[in-house]
């Protein structure tokens, strides 16, 4: 009955879109109502009709009559109020409200969205996923400021807002009031206000803008044709890879393929994850190495001859630096990763906690190390001998305690779970039983210069390479009882 023959497109800054129908069919196919409701448009029955659709305050700007009843009636401002207090209350409850109108045309060229006749409107309630909410939360703990930028009516924005706990104080900035603001005011509102509706495609851009301007790293999220400046412009562009229009996609750096905002929040705490390994790594090694270092920079100061062979040395750095540090770099996020503060731009790897611990964890283990070593030298003794293989063990199994207790910066062992991450549960023991295979098998003996070791020997190294597990924890209990 109603063959579209033409369409206004929605635009932005219309914020509405038109269809033009041709009326067709005999009167006897056309339902009673439908016929009664054509002869109350016009004085004539029709050959083309438009549709109209969008925000209410829009289409209110171009009606001029009102459909009352069963019959148009002239648009006043008492009806005009009465539909802004109707849709208000719809907006109000978090829903989109949609305005329609109607005009009947003599061509398919005449101007459509002209005196249009109002004849209702309709309030769509798209709920926000269940895990968003709690997604929000978790940005905001993890300090993480969400920002709220829509189309929608400013009270349906602050209504989603306030109940995903974007914001609570119920501050909206509009599209209108944008536009009278300059960069400076812009600026100053940007880093208070969370919640923007009814805004245009270049005022997100401007927003964007004010934000890098007040030293924020900003991750946009959109979809469509008019996100993509904003997209561009911001440090991380996320696009929809479900809704999303390619343009979007193009201009993005990122593209979700589930269209879902947690997703978003889930890579942020996988990044932290993976930063945070990355620096217990280096971490790991570098005080590893500063404990080879220390053994023989001090043992000449105390009159030993050469503790360790460059083959030891060699060994030392295989075992321990290979696969204990790849399974540290799959170690699982720790529970408050999500808690901390985000790390601002340019700061690096290293940072002074990392440097204090290299320092005096690798003092520590080429200390008791180098103690142990020397407490069972005999001087005068020459070739291969005990003291040395002794110094060579504690070394090896201290690292082994050094990348167990840096699994976590803050949760001790226990906490964490031994066994929460199995490959390096592997990697170790796999150290363990090479460095013993080193000590007690003669072939290996023969190549590393290694003696075997008594029970008593064996069991002294295990408990002397346990003081900087220990030591460790022990930093990190002090540390959680000061912060607590």
């Amino acid at each position: 009955l109603f063959e579209r023959v033409a369409e206004v497109p929605f635009d932005s800054d219309r914020k509405r879109m038109t269809t033009v129908h041709r009326v067709g069919g005999d009167a006897g196919e056309m339902p009673a109502q439908l016929q009664q409701a054509l002869s109350c448009l016009a004085q004539t029955p029709p050959e083309y009709i438009a549709f109209t659709k969008g925000a209410v305050e829009s289409l209110l700007d171009i009606s001029c009559r009102v459909w009352a009843q069963d019959h148009p009636e002239p648009m006043d401002e008492a009806w005009r109020e009465r539909i802004r207090v109707a849709s208000d209350e719809l907006a109000q409850q978090g829903m989109r409200v949609m305005g329609v109108c109607v005009r009947p045309l003599d061509s398919a060229q005449d101007k459509a969205e002209d005196d249009l006749i109002f004849i209702g409107m309709f309030g769509i309630i798209d709920p926000p996923r269940p895990e968003v909410r709690d997604a929000v939360a978790r940005c905001r703990a993890a300090g993480i400021r969400p920002l709220m930028i829509t189309g929608d009516h400013p009270l349906t924005a602050a209504y989603i807002a306030r109940d995903l706990g974007i914001d609570d104080k119920g501050r909206v900035c509009t599209g209108a009031q944008l536009q009278t603001l300059d960069d400076a005011a812009l600026d100053a509102m940007v880093q208070d206000v969370s919640v923007y509706a009814r805004v245009a495609p270049q005022q997100k851009l401007r927003i964007v803008d004010a934000l890098q301007r007040g030293q924020q790293i900003v991750a946009m999220t959109g979809d469509g044709v008019n996100d993509a400046p904003a997209l561009k412009q911001a440090d991380i562009g996320v696009a929809m890879g479900i809704t999303g229009t390619d343009v979007a996609k193009e201009a993005a750096d990122t593209v979700l393929l589930d269209d879902n905002f947690a997703t978003v929040v889930n890579a942020v705490e996988e990044g932290r994850t993976i930063f945070a390994n990355i620096r217990k790594f280096v971490t790991y090694t570098l005080t590893s190495n500063a404990g080879e270092v220390w053994v023989m920079l001090l043992a000449p100061f105390l009159g030993m001859p050469l503790p360790l062979l460059p083959l030891q040395i060699l060994w030392v750095n295989l075992v321990t630096d290979g696969l204990p540090g790849l399974a540290l770099a799959v170690e699982p996020g720790e529970r408050n990763v999500m808690q901390r503060p985000p790390v601002p731009p340019g700061v690096g790897v290293l940072n002074r906690r990392i440097a204090t611990d290299i320092l005096w964890i690798g003092l520590l283990m080429g200390v008791v190390s180098l103690a142990t070593g020397y407490l069972a030298w005999q001087p005068g003794s020459t070739g291969p001998a005990s003291w040395q293989t002794m110094l060579f063990t504690v070394l090896t199994f201290s690292q082994m305690g050094n990348v167990l207790a840096l699994r976590s910066s803050s949760d001790s062992l226990w906490q964490i779970g031994v066994f929460s991450n199995r490959p390096l549960i592997a990697a170790v023991a796999l150290t363990f039983v090479l460095q013993l295979a080193v000590i007690y098998v003669p072939a290996l003996q023969r190549i590393f210069y290694t003696v075997p070791l008594t029970a008593a020997e064996l069991l002294v190294c295990l408990a002397v390479s346990s003081v900087v597990l220990c030591a460790v924890e022990l930093r990190k209990y002090i540390d959680r009882r000061r912060h607590a």
